[in-house]
Parts: C-alpha cells; sequence; structure tokens
C-alpha cells in the first residue's frame, strides 16, 4: 500500500513493519484493509480486542499459535484466505508485542498475500525495567482504540 509509513526496521519476507498509530490511520480511512489479531483465544478474553467500529476496516482473530501448547496453527493462512479473498489489500498483523505477527506477516505473504505489514510492538508492548507491558509502545500505549470483555 503506497503512502504508509514503513519503520526503517529490518524485515525479510513481508511488506514491513509499522507503528500502531499507522496501522489505525490506515484501517480507519481504508474499507479494505484488515487488522489480524493473531494473539490466542484466551489474550482475546483476557487481554482485550483493538476496536474498529469507529474504522473502516475490519478486524480478524484467527490464533498464529494455539493455547495451551503454542503449537503453530497449520490452518492459519488457510482460515485467513477464506476471510480475506482479494489478496491485494492492506493486512496488518497484530499479537502482543509483536514477535508472533513478524510469523504470520510472513507466512501470508508467502501465501501471496501482497501487502502484509507488522504492527511493531503489537497489542501490549515490550516491557519495561519492571518487566510490565503496556508502558513503552503498542496499540494500547498509544491511546488507540479498544474492548475488553
Amino acid at each position: 500500500m503506497s503512502g504508509l509509513n514503513v519503520l526503517d526496521v529490518e524485515h525479510d519476507g513481508f511488506a514491513g513493519h509499522v507503528t500502531p498509530a499507522t496501522a489505525w490511520n490506515c484501517l480507519a480511512e481504508n474499507a479494505d484493509a484488515v487488522l489480524v489479531d493473531v494473539r490466542t483465544q484466551p489474550e482475546w478474553a483476557f487481554v482485550g480486542l483493538p476496536d474498529l467500529s469507529d474504522a473502516a476496516a475490519r478486524l480478524v482473530c484467527a490464533q498464529w499459535q494455539s493455547f495451551p501448547d503454542m503449537a503453530v496453527n497449520p490452518d492459519f493462512a488457510k482460515t485467513i484466505a477464506h476471510e480475506v479473498a482479494d489478496k491485494r489489500v492492506a493486512i496488518f498483523t497484530l499479537c502482543r508485542s509483536g514477535m508472533r505477527s513478524q510469523a504470520a506477516a510472513r507466512a501470508l505473504t508467502q501465501e501471496g498475500f501482497a501487502d502484509c505489514y507488522n504492527v511493531a510492538g503489537g497489542f501490549e508492548g515490550d516491557r519495561d525495567e519492571c518487566g510490565h507491558r503496556g508502558r513503552v509502545n503498542g496499540w494500547k500505549f498509544d491511546g488507540l482504540p479498544w474492548v475488553q470483555n
């Protein structure tokens, strides 16, 4: 997707890393864009979800790894292909801190999706000096919309 502010961070096998704010701006304005939350079902239930109710785009939740053994979901790309028919749309992958979502963006690119971006910092962000998340970076830290069930 042209015009995105891709971070100058080394990436391999996908379109690049973007900040949560960059992802949000694209999602808010582009009905074709998709946010794929690759965290586990317990994370969605207990930590919360990005809230795209005021955005043009939509949220797809598909586990990259399955809780509790954290084995890679062999049907991940198939699930996304079922949910997102057009492989040319911008897809933003999001996990807790940005690591699983990198692998997911890479896998989707290998399956033919053209514009897969990793949301750097993820939903909760990196740990601070005390080991706590949500205080350094990430979707929640940036004050972007989210909900908790």
